[in-house]
């Protein structure tokens, strides 16, 4: 099913991923997006996505569904990914073009840990407000459940003691019932920390641009620049925007007026102020892919 996106252009479903073309491309861009608003990219992330469009940029954007093994999401992900990304380049491109990961959230560590396990060929990565917590921090409620399973699991362990003394002299031990709690001390896969080792050791990608908000209070672009400088201290850029970590998931609103009013004036205003934040963004993005573009050329 196809939907309207940048110009007369659709956006359409290609084996599982949404994807949009200009007529001209001059390079592809494959698309993350963070954890629960994965999954319609082409609707959550519409504006940024578009607007890369409109710079010439193929766009590959890969629904996921989040769970606790990042690994196998990854996994995933590249697999969907290459099948639209190759028949991109053999049948409606027609020749090879630079690829270019770009991840919001989540969607940076699933690029990472691609870069890191399943190495693919990448000109480069934009990762924006990097996100690495572990499970209990990521996961509203997810550390009261714990607090109770361990509650749970003293209780369960004291009643099976009393329970296995009082019927040790009238059954054999091998036949008394075992009781065991649920364990709910879950992490994801890889760990956080299993995950900066891994970038920090066997990632793949040289060029890669870092984007923190300043408003941004679950970023951890730090810890991932650190990590970069193991591999990459040459050619790994940080900048630091105006927003927060719903900044790219910013709507364009296209404001016509149909003429000169006040309304219109006000109206104009608003939409500048509302969407500066993601204008910036935008530029930034759009100024690093045009920098690798005359870099490799």
């Amino acid at each position: 099913m196809a939907e309207r996106g940048a110009g007369t252009q659709e956006w359409q479903e290609l084996y599982g991923n949404w994807v949009l073309v200009p007529r001209r491309p001059r390079a592809i861009v494959h698309f993350l997006g963070g954890a629960f608003v994965a999954a319609a990219p082409q609707v959550t992330y519409r504006a940024m996505l578009e607007f890369l469009v409109q710079q010439g940029f193929a766009v590959v954007a890969t629904p996921f569904v989040n769970t606790f093994d990042h690994a196998a999401i990854a996994q995933r992900v590249m697999r969907n990914s290459n099948l639209a990304l190759n028949y991109l380049e053999d049948e409606v491109i027609r020749r090879d073009l630079p690829i270019y990961g770009i991840g919001h959230s989540m969607g940076c560590k699933l690029h990472v840990l691609i870069g890191s396990l399943f190495p693919q060929p990448r000109a480069g990565n934009i990762l924006i407000s990097f996100n690495n917590y572990p499970a209990k921090r990521s996961i509203p409620g997810l550390e009261q459940v714990s607090i109770f399973s361990q509650g749970a699991s003293q209780w369960v362990s004291q009643v099976t003691s009393q329970i296995s003394s009082q019927l040790s002299s009238q059954i054999p031990a091998q036949f008394l019932p075992q009781f065991v709690a649920p364990d709910l001390n879950v992490e994801f896969t890889p760990s956080p920390e299993a995950t900066n080792d891994l970038i920090a050791t066997q990632y793949q990608v040289a060029q890669n641009l870092l984007i923190k908000f300043r408003s941004d209070d679950i970023d951890q672009t730090r810890s991932l620049y650190e990590a970069l400088q193991e591999r990459f201290p040459h050619s790994t850029l940080v900048e630091r925007l105006a927003g927060n970590h719903l900044t790219p998931l910013g709507q364009d609103v296209n404001w016509k007026p149909t003429e000169f009013s006040p309304l219109d004036a006000i109206g104009q205003f608003v939409r500048q102020e509302v969407y500066r934040d993601q204008n910036q963004l935008k530029q930034t993005v759009a100024g690093w892919l045009e920098t690798m573009q005359k870099q490799s050329r």
